[in-house]
């Protein structure tokens, strides 16, 4: 029984005290995808646990516990259905850890929802979450201003448009288009506006959460493209064997498909055939881009695959890239960057030491101009054009021909230093 309904990958991103995971909790109960006997034991947990109020949060932080439990292919997302559209949330939005979380789900998110609070406005990390959505090619997004109910801000709509004036500055800066992007006024423990219209703001004229999220452009899927899914997790099930499990980014993956997984264990790329696919537990006859599915491939065995490594078409097998060009920010790096920099690389779902080897030069990230070549260092706020060498087999491809492949996120200790994409590659 195939899905009817166009299906679309939602992020909710922010500051983690500006109520995303309550605006989530509310939402899903509110629309229905939660029902009440379920809500009802999350609000005497949060009650026991000395948490009255927090009961929406809990409904996304339950899923994060259920998942550890829990081997089922089905993979840390919760899948929620409007008139239009059948969501997949992407990752527990109140996790701590919540930026590599949004990375190396690779999961491109086709529409982030921005949760800003209206008595916080725009700080570090809201800066942050919107400049990476921005770089990992989130291209639909959706401004909440939150906790319109909070004493002080009492639902004022002067409260409301200076946020949203706020907001609209840094979306500009990290080009967005805010007039293109609808602005929502929420009081999501209350549930104002979420699925339901609000009495308390007759100034605002907008629509509700629920509502916008089907005003949504589905995003195209690239189909035409070759097939690239990078291995998310593998596990050895019994009576199946190996099962690999990963989100199709691009093209289209069906039954019977000779395809190739590298750098594989050896580096030298593992052949197979493939024999099943599975979506939230139905059998597929093929898999397309947005799908998170678990798959059996004869000639895979449990040593030779790995998370990291991705799968393509074995007569269009994904790049391994000697070194590669990057056009790149730099936004929290507590000193600067030079060249010798190592840091550990997020792309899709691998996680790779790779050596800075040239810093080319620093561009104006609006216009992409040149502002100064072969510079010594970057810092915090500068884009560059720079060049660098996986410390071992990393799978890349140019922006250009599979944008889908191309992204990335540097990490180091615990903070996300810089965000990218691939302009440029040697292969291996």
């Amino acid at each position: 029984m195939a899905d009817k309904k166009p299906h679309i990958n939602i992020v909710f991103i922010g500051h983690v005290d500006h109520g995303k995971s309550t605006t989530v909790g509310r939402l899903l109960f509110d629309s229905g995808n939660i029902d009440e006997q379920a809500m009802r034991k999350l609000k005497e947990k949060a009650e026991s646990l000395g948490k009255g109020g927090f009961e929406f949060a809990f409904v996304m932080d339950n899923l994060k516990e259920e998942q550890e439990r829990g081997v089922t292919i089905d993979l840390a997302h919760k899948r929620f259905d409007t008139n239009k559209f059948y969501f997949t949330i992407i990752d527990a939005p109140g996790h701590k850890d919540f930026i590599k979380n949004m990375i190396t789900g690779a999961s491109q998110a086709d529409v982030g929802v921005l949760v800003v609070a209206a008595n916080d406005g725009v700080n570090a990390q809201t800066k942050e979450h919107t400049f990476l959505a921005r770089t990992l090619g989130v291209n639909q997004l959706i401004i909440a201003i939150n906790k319109m109910d909070i004493s002080g801000v009492d639902y004022s709509e002067e409260k409301y448009k200076k946020v949203k004036e706020d907001v609209s500055t840094l979306l500009k800066t990290v080009g967005y288009k805010p007039d293109e992007i609808p602005f929502l006024a929420l009081a999501s423990l209350k549930g104002d506006n979420v699925a339901k219209k609000s009495e308390k703001m007759p100034w605002y004229k907008g629509k509700t959460l629920l509502e916008t999220l089907d005003d949504i452009k589905e995003p195209e899927k690239p189909t035409g493209l070759p097939l690239r899914l990078p291995i998310q997790d593998v596990y050895n099930i019994t009576g199946i064997g190996v099962v690999p499990v990963g989100r199709v980014e691009t093209g289209i993956m069906k039954i019977g498909d000779k395809v190739t997984a590298v750098p594989g264990r050896e580096g030298k790329g593992v052949p197979g055939e493939v024999k099943s696919i599975e979506m939230h537990h139905e059998q597929l006859q093929q898999a397309q881009p947005g799908d998170n599915i678990g798959f059996n491939i004869r000639g895979f065995g449990k040593k030779d695959i790995t998370r990291g490594d991705v799968i393509g078409p074995s007569d269009n097998v994904p790049t391994v890239a000697q070194e590669f060009t990057a056009q790149m920010v730099i936004l929290n790096h507590p000193s600067v960057v030079t060249v010798g920099y190592t840091p550990v690389f997020h792309i899709h779902t691998a996680q790779v030491a790779c050596q800075i080897i040239a810093i080319e030069k620093k561009i104006n990230p609006a216009t992409g101009e040149t502002v100064q070549e072969n510079p010594d260092f970057v810092k915090n706020g500068d884009a560059a054009i720079i060049k660098i060498r996986p410390v071992q087999p990393l799978v890349i491809e140019k922006f250009k021909e599979i944008p889908q492949m191309a992204r990335f996120a540097i990490r180091d200790s615990g903070a996300t230093v810089a965000a990218g994409m691939c302009i440029d590659l040697v292969k291996k």
